[in-house]
């Protein structure tokens, strides 16, 4: 049994991956994934634990069927939830799509999704619920749409003391998860 400590952050990356010289860091989404690595870094105590970097690094190029998705599935077996960065610019990549599949469906990982384009709790709503347009975000990855009921699943947007506040919520790791539902701060 492996020691799920990890947090499993699963971001959208441009298909076919772009082999600039900036790569990943091209693509919005993955700029958010290195905002938690820069906090952590600066901060040893931010209890953002990278399961990206419990297993080595893979190549780009490298085979899906045999070396990326197995990996992929590993780090998320080592992983205590899942962090979805969801924004406008989010695509349902091959990628994205097996990592929430394996994720919630087959691990029952919870999910923390942070919406990069908000920036306060206040703004994630309406009417005390979550707002339209947040539920919108929800199309661009159908596999989570449709999954996301199965597991408790906590909403926030993008500010570093309500992530802190979220990844050290019990009720969002595996080992002690909440009922699955939809979760948001409220202001």
């Amino acid at each position: 049994m492996a020691y799920r400590n990890g947090n499993y952050t699963a971001f959208y990356v441009a298909e076919p991956f772009n082999p600039s010289s900036l790569g990943a860091n091209a693509t919005k989404d993955f700029q958010y994934y290195n905002t938690l690595r820069m906090w952590k870094g600066a901060d040893a105590s931010f209890p953002f634990v990278d399961a990206h970097d419990k297993t080595y690094s893979v190549r780009d190029g490298s085979n899906w069927e045999y070396t990326l998705k197995p990996r992929l599935r590993e780090r998320i077996r080592n992983s205590k939830n899942i962090v979805l960065f969801l924004s406008s610019v989010t695509l349902s990549s091959r990628a994205l799509r097996e990592e929430i599949d394996y994720g919630i469906n087959n691990q029952g990982l919870p999910v923390i999704v942070i919406y990069p384009e908000y920036s306060t709790k206040e703004s994630l709503l309406a009417n005390g619920s979550l707002n339209q347009a947040v539920k919108n975000l929800w199309d661009n990855l159908p596999i989570f749409r449709d999954s996301m009921g199965k597991v408790p699943t906590l909403h926030v947007p993008m500010g570093k003391d309500l992530i802190k506040q979220a990844l050290q919520n019990k009720e969002f790791m595996i080992g002690s998860k909440g009922n699955p539902d939809f979760y948001w701060y409220k202001p």
